[in-house]
């Protein structure tokens, strides 16, 4: 079964909306940009995100939301862990993120 990654952002309040979009782009791009060393082919079935427009007021800060899909927890892992590109891309995140939050569930399991 595939693994969701859920990625949500709050960036700093000092954040432009220029670096804003330059982020959330490359976060979109993370899909073509990170290949798996074995296959040597892209590893991330799907990406997609965007704005927080919820009128619930329950985000607590956070801004902008992604949605990432793996076909196994092993693609999730070296995401997660080794892969150089997502490496790159949350150092160059950090430094305008107030906070990130990340959740990952494989549809209908709800086991503890």
């Amino acid at each position: 079964m595939g693994v969701t990654h859920v990625v949500l952002f709050q960036f700093k309040a000092s954040t432009n909306a220029e670096t804003i979009n330059d982020i959330s782009q490359r976060m979109l791009g993370l899909k073509d940009g990170c290949i798996h060393p074995r296959s040597t082919m892209p590893y991330i079935k799907s990406v997609s995100g965007g704005t927080d427009n919820s009128p619930e007021g329950a985000q607590n800060g956070i801004t902008h939301a992604f949605i990432i899909e793996f076909e196994t927890a092993e693609d999730r892992d070296y995401y997660v862990n080794k892969d150089p590109v997502h490496d790159e891309f949350k150092k160059l995140a950090g430094k305008v993120l107030e906070k990130a939050q990340v959740i990952d569930f494989t549809d209908g399991e709800f086991k503890l």
